[in-house]
């Protein structure tokens, strides 16, 4: 595997390639992103994987500073993994000066749920990504993007931007991995006590029930749903949780689901704090 940390050191290992395939990552790997690399293997002539800790999708309060930085244990399992090329820039090679030029997601997908309790959060991961992306396809007639549905909000919009800029890159969403007993695996896991981590596995469980009474009688009603989004909450802070959202939406806009959406169309999401560490999880229905 070739490690590179500049732009022109990047370019330069895949000048003759014709179809990158790509993970971006902050890091920290886990299962999951060593799955997203496995599917990469086979819809490209070489695979890609980035290590980079993104300041601009960090609000102020949240935890850049102390984002788990792991480099050399990331690094032996691409390898092990069979990763081609790992790009890990400094903040000085991705951001030689400050980016003033920025990608504003649709605020019609990006103002909800996640861009709703982080403001500014798509803005700075549209941004990223649109600067990796440059990186590794500049120059290709096409190549793929694996993305990971467990941040289900963030692959619809990455989508988008991509379709919207005509840009020749197939975006895949890969299904969450998860642990033996069900929590989605996630970088912030690592932020959990044990006390805490037997008990996260409460959120997935919250949509589940969310998901069974929202479609109990066939498909969620509009009027229905408030009640039964705040009882998920309510039983959540039962357990000490505080949750920012537990909802059900549309798949294909992440909308209140209207009369006659059912099953196939719809996705539960949730976002809540246990003790000190924020977790997010979703749910296809």
């Amino acid at each position: 595997m070739q490690l590179v940390h500049t732009l022109a050191e990047l370019r330069h290992a895949l000048r003759h390639t014709q179809r990158p395939a790509f993970v971006a990552t902050m890091g920290n790997l886990h299962a999951g992103h060593l799955a997203l690399l496995e599917q990469a293997k086979a819809r490209g002539d070489v695979t890609v994987a980035s290590i980079f800790v993104n300041r601009l999708q960090f609000l102020p309060h949240e935890d850049f500073d102390s984002y788990p930085r792991t480099l050399d244990d990331d690094r032996a399992k691409l390898e092990a993994a069979g990763c081609d090329v790992l790009f890990a820039p400094r903040e000085r090679d991705l951001y030689p000066e400050p980016q003033t030029f920025k990608v504003q997601a649709d605020p019609a997908l990006a103002d909800l749920l996640e861009g709703e309790f982080r403001p500014g959060f798509f803005t700075g991961v549209c941004t990223v990504v649109m600067k990796l992306f440059q990186a590794v396809f500049a120059g290709k007639a096409e190549g793929v993007a694996m993305f990971g549905k467990k941040d289900y909000q963030q692959w619809m919009v990455v989508q988008r931007m991509v379709r919207q800029f005509a840009l020749p890159i197939d975006v895949v969403g890969i299904d969450t991995l998860r642990a033996a007993d069900g929590l989605a695996l996630s970088s912030r896991n690592g932020y959990l006590s044990a006390p805490e981590r037997a008990q996260a596995l409460q959120l997935a469980q919250a949509l589940r029930r969310l998901a069974d009474d929202a479609l109990a009688a066939g498909g969620p009603l509009p009027e229905n749903l408030p009640a039964l989004e705040a009882t998920a909450v309510q039983a959540l802070a039962a357990h000490g949780w505080q949750a920012d959202y537990l909802t059900v939406r549309r798949r294909a806009d992440l909308l209140t689901p209207q009369a006659g959406d059912g099953a196939g169309s719809l996705v539960a999401l949730g976002a809540a704090r246990l003790g000190q560490t924020r977790l997010i999880d979703n749910l296809e229905l």
